[in-house]
């Protein structure tokens, strides 16, 4: 029996071809999912240009939703019709001191999915059956698949930075990330909320679903200055651009004290003047997805309502165009893969 899947081109040059493979077979402690969506993420557009590595052939997708339709005999944590996530952070060793302390995601043998191991971007994909968070009832799996990353990613960099109800956070970068997000710390943390973009139709966004503040970085001369006269300085900032100069103006938007948490994965080196942060007391903390505790909350919160990913079905064969258009620039929210094969158009929104 084959499957398609989204693999990386032989080239490696951020391009992706959609192919026939065999469906895997299920191991010891494995569960087989059978792909109902899968997200596409700016890391999958990382892996598929080789920037971490050149891995031609590898199936991509790290946010994938699906059921259960196997268990191998010795697994008891997952059962066939079980609703689970494909995560980026797929398995850890489970005994180092990261495993060990609820830092997980920083273990030094770690897998993830559509990396080190083939992801989600298939009709099929085997997980290890422990590291499965299962999707709560209410929660529409095309939505969960947003949550899988840039969810779970938003709502842990928000708790690493901090905020409280009634602090001031700014989010760098609205696209499929920052637009979670803002709903993350306006609805779950009750924050206040300034969201920077160069993009005016991603800040609309961002205004709808809760930012109190939006900026245009191309608009606006000295966005941290900006922010520093309407807020007083933000108590945090969450960078979620792929851009050295939104992490270099989130250091001068915080307020002494603050807290800068590095989400985005830009190739290049952010500038960090020495004496503001030892005088002005603030910290820089890097934030890698979240936890399968994190994810399961992510996920609730997502059933309850409080936060509603904007997402675009689009059938597997609009593969390599969404990949194009990510490239550019142009995807609002989130691209999401069918692979169940209602969507049959790139217009449709169904």
């Amino acid at each position: 029996m084959t499957m398609k899947a989204v693999v990386v081109k032989e080239v490696c040059d951020g391009s992706v071809e959609v192919i026939q493979k065999d469906i895997p077979k299920v191991g010891a402690g494995e569960a087989l999912v059978k792909v109902e969506y899968c997200g596409v993420c700016h890391t999958d557009l990382h892996v598929a240009n080789g920037d971490f590595g050149k891995l031609p052939g590898r199936i991509l997708g790290h946010e994938g939703i699906g059921i259960v339709t196997e268990v191998a005999p010795d697994v008891t944590s997952l059962r066939k019709g079980d609703r689970v996530s494909i995560a980026w952070f797929f398995e850890g060793c489970g005994h180092c001191e990261y495993c060990t302390t609820g830092r997980e995601t920083l273990c030094r043998s770690v897998k993830n999915a559509g990396y080190s191991v083939d992801g989600g971007m298939s009709e099929y994909c085997l997980v290890t059956a422990d590291y499965a968070v299962k999707v709560p009832e209410g929660l529409d799996p095309a939505q969960a698949s947003s949550i899988t990353c840039a969810g779970v990613t938003t709502y842990k960099a928000i708790k690493e930075a901090g905020a409280a109800p009634g602090q001031w956070v700014a989010i760098y970068g609205a696209g499929g990330l920052g637009n979670l997000a803002v709903q993350y710390a306006k609805k779950v943390f009750n924050a206040h909320v300034v969201a920077i973009d160069i993009n005016n139709d991603k800040l609309a966004l961002a205004k709808e679903v809760g930012a109190d503040l939006v900026i245009n970085g191309r608009e606006v001369d000295d966005v941290a200055a900006l922010i520093q006269e309407k807020t007083g300085g933000c108590h945090s900032a969450v960078v979620t651009a792929v851009s050295k100069v939104a992490f270099n103006q989130a250091v001068d938007s915080v307020r002494a004290g603050g807290t800068v948490v590095a989400v985005g994965l830009p190739s290049e080196m952010m500038d960090l003047s020495i004496v503001k942060t030892v005088l002005d007391g603030i910290r820089v903390v890097g934030s890698l997805v979240g936890t399968r505790k994190d994810l399961e909350e992510a996920f609730q919160f997502g059933a309850e309502g409080l936060v509603v990913p904007v997402v675009q079905k689009r059938p597997v064969e609009d593969a390599p165009a969404v990949f194009e258009e990510m490239h550019a620039g142009t995807i609002q929210g989130r691209m999401v893969l069918d692979f169940t094969g209602e969507t049959t158009c790139s217009c449709c929104h169904h």
